[in-house]
């Protein structure tokens, strides 16, 4: 059964996750809309940062601003891997996909660097 793909094609390189280009079928992803929504926020977040240390803002307070940026990539990548991880890989192991999971093995050595 073949799904419309929700990810763009650059988020996801830009995202560093691994993704067909067309030879697996692609799925539907559910918190695809939450994902973009939470990752327009820490872009925001990062330009009021930027902002920040344009306007010489205290460096203890800039350091918290990035404190509070990595947490919120880190959650969003873990929103992307858990996705991953119910579709994709269900999906690869029902059609005996391996390489599937080699790029899921791939992309948590990535991701928890």
């Amino acid at each position: 059964m073949e799904h419309e793909h929700t990810h763009s094609h650059d988020e996801l390189h830009a995202l560093g996750i691994p993704h067909s280009h067309g030879g697996a079928h692609p799925h539907v992803h559910e918190n695809t809309k939450a994902v973009v929504n939470r990752l327009s926020r820490i872009i925001g977040h990062l330009e009021s940062i930027k902002r920040m240390v344009e306007d010489g803002r205290d460096c203890s307070e800039v350091l918290v601003q990035i404190a509070a940026v990595k947490s919120a990539v880190n959650n969003v990548g873990k929103v992307i891997l858990q996705d991953h991880i119910k579709h994709c890989v269900v999906d690869a192991v029902e059609e005996n996909d391996p390489q599937v999971i080699e790029d899921l093995c791939t992309a948590i050595d990535k991701f928890m660097k």
